[in-house]
């Protein structure tokens, strides 16, 4: 059975590397070198017409990575330059020790940002995982003749600039082409806005033996297609309608009716048994003309909702919600239905201001949502998503789906789980809505909720990803619709 693969943050990382540093008789060098040979070895796999190649050393120890790899580049007759700022010497022993051993053979190191001109390959060592602020001006300024340069650029561990643990990016960061991490796969490389800056991810393990990682152990894990089988297996040939749930659709206010159907529309396509939407009378007949499917009622307070709130499994509640009487009285009746409850939208802002606990719910915001309901600002919440995320799942005792580039998924007490799908065209109105379908019908088939939150988010990225296949710029939230179904059947 195909497994979730882990991702480590900085200080896990740092643990292991010392661990493996000690089974190996305590000279740090040998990681060192096997980590130049890899870094060597990719460059060599993904481009080897490179003939001219210039690496870009700090004074740490992924300084001393570059290094070795440009003693190994200018041993087989390439053209190499090391270049790094006046102030970044090596300052570590092992990255000394690199150097040195770079000297030996004749090379020699640049000042000059020239060499940059001449490049075919561009190696970034400059920070990796030891920089968890902005660049100062000088780097800043490296770092932006890294990328305009022109060339395409391998980072040993993590693109300079970019906070491994958390996938901030608080100032200038390296764009590179393909990132090879060392040992273990990064967590902050996975999400927010680092995925614009890393390129293909790719890993070396270095062949470090397993009691390095004894006592540590992954701070997130990453969530692709390969987990959908064990999440949506067949189903047995008898079934009923009734076994796979009832999902009702609380929302569509004046003006917002699309958005409810295009939530009924996904739970449908992603196996609910039965769909109901409760909206505004004037958009009875509309909905049912889209789909007759769904069972669609007009709702006017908590009294009308009240019998549909008793029938369903699960309840979908936000999409075109509003924030009006007739939305928070709805709202307000959802909340004390005792049913397991997909929280979105407009529900998630009437949340923000009348915060709770709700141990039965899925709340899906996007950053916006997420700020109001951390009282913070957007950009604090990318700052560090992960911990944006599980701070809102201990807040609201629930399990959160973190929407955006690399959608994390936590839960009070859980591993957060990052989705490896989903595509820029997918921001766009109404995308919400179909999400907050999808995982309803999910919890409505029996998933767990945090299950139920992976695997749906999973589920609407893979379907987004399929529908980009005709470009992404005009992808509309129904052109996910027919992928759902076949990806909800792997």
């Amino acid at each position: 059975m195909n497994q979730p693969a882990g991702l480590f943050d900085t200080a896990a990382a740092r643990r292991i590397d010392a661990q493996a540093t000690a089974t190996l008789g305590g000279d740090g060098y040998v990681l060192m070198q096997r980590a130049g040979h890899a870094a060597w070895q990719c460059a060599l796999q993904y481009w080897p017409q490179a003939w001219r190649v210039v690496v870009v050393c700090g004074p740490g120890n992924n300084g001393g990575d570059g290094y070795v790899l440009a003693r190994l580049a200018r041993q087989s007759g390439r053209q190499v330059w090391v270049l790094h700022l006046p102030g970044h010497a090596p300052r570590t022993p092992l990255a000394q020790r690199a150097c040195t051993d770079y000297l030996a053979i004749g090379g020699q190191v640049e000042l000059s940002r020239e060499c940059l001109r001449e490049a075919d390959l561009v190696v970034d060592a400059l920070f990796g995982i030891g920089l968890e602020r902005a660049p100062d001006a000088a780097a800043a300024d490296l770092i932006a003749a890294v990328d305009a340069a022109g060339a395409p650029v391998l980072a040993l561990d993590v693109p300079s600039g970019v906070d491994a643990a958390s996938g901030a990016v608080p100032g200038a960061a390296v764009h590179a082409a393909r990132v090879l991490q060392f040992i273990v796969p990064h967590r902050g490389l996975h999400t927010g806005a680092a995925l614009e800056h890393a390129g293909q991810r790719l890993l070396a393990g270095l062949d470090v033996p397993a009691a390095a990682f004894d006592g540590v152990g992954p701070a997130a894990s990453r969530w692709s297609d390969a987990l959908l089988p064990a999440q949506l297996p067949p189903r047995r040939i008898d079934t009923h309608k009734g076994e796979s749930g009832h999902v009702l659709c609380v929302g569509g206010n004046h003006g917002s009716g699309g958005a409810a159907m295009l939530c009924a529309e996904a739970a449908l396509r992603s196996g609910a048994g039965l769909a109901s939407v409760a909206t505004r009378a004037a958009h009875v007949s509309p909905l049912l003309a889209r789909c007759p499917e769904a069972m669609v009622h007009a709702v006017e307070d908590a009294f009308d909702l009240a019998p549909l709130l008793a029938r369903a499994s699960v309840v979908a509640l936000g999409p075109g919600l509003g924030q009006d009487d007739w939305a928070r009285r709805l709202w307000a009746a959802a909340l004390e239905c005792g049913k397991p409850l997909v929280v979105d939208a407009d529900a998630l802002n009437l949340l923000a201001q009348q915060p709770r606990p709700l141990a039965q719910a899925v709340l899906t915001p996007h950053p916006g949502e997420a700020a109001r309901l951390l009282d913070v600002d957007t950009a604090t919440i990318q700052r560090d998503r992960f911990a944006a995320a599980q701070a809102m799942a201990e807040r609201f005792s629930a399990v959160v789906v973190l929407k955006g580039a690399g959608t994390v998924v936590a839960a009070p007490g859980q591993l957060p789980r990052v989705i490896a799908a989903g595509n820029p065209g997918m921001a766009v109105g109404g995308m919400g809505d179909l999400l907050t379908g999808v995982i309803a019908a999910l919890l409505a088939q029996g998933l767990a909720p945090f299950d139920a939150a992976a695997t749906g988010a999973l589920l609407h990225g893979l379907a987004g990803d399929a529908a980009a296949a005709a470009g992404q710029r005009g992808l509309l939230p129904r052109d996910l619709l027919p992928h759902l179904r076949a990806l909800a059947n792997p």
